[in-house]
């Protein structure tokens, strides 16, 4: 019997170990996401300050707008929503098939992660609410 004892205490050492191992992978994989998710969220939080620009924009009556008009009111908007990512003149405005303005922008941010390891991420943003 004292061996069987000494047995089971060793296997409950082992499955302790081995319990402990994991926690610690798991711990580090936690601390690694929330990493990328730290670098990551500035850029998307930014752009749903551009999202939030364009929407307010589409209030305005864009069609009787000129291009500097339109831009200068984004600019306007982006100062007070600290967007820095893209300015008035990055914009694309054209119209629609059924002939409104609409106001776009397409922009790309890169943000480096560790080493020489990056991440990009493709941002779109229309004045039509989609």
């Amino acid at each position: 019997m004292h061996h069987y004892q000494i047995n089971q205490q060793h296997s409950a050492k082992k499955q302790a170990g081995a319990t402990l191992l994991g926690m610690l992978l798991v711990g580090g994989l936690i601390v690694f996401v929330a990493l990328i998710a730290m670098k990551i969220f500035p850029a998307y939080q930014e752009y749903f300050s551009v999202k939030t620009v364009m929407r307010a924009m589409n209030k305005e009556p864009l069609s009787t707008m000129s291009k500097r008009e339109i831009q200068d009111s984004f600019n306007r908007r982006a100062d007070t929503g600290y967007i820095t990512v893209i300015k008035g003149a990055d914009l694309s405005i054209d119209k629609n098939s059924s002939g409104e303005t609409v106001v776009s922008a397409q922009y790309q941010v890169v943000k480096p992660l560790f080493g020489n390891i990056s991440v990009l991420m493709d941002f779109n943003a229309t004045s039509d609410n989609k």
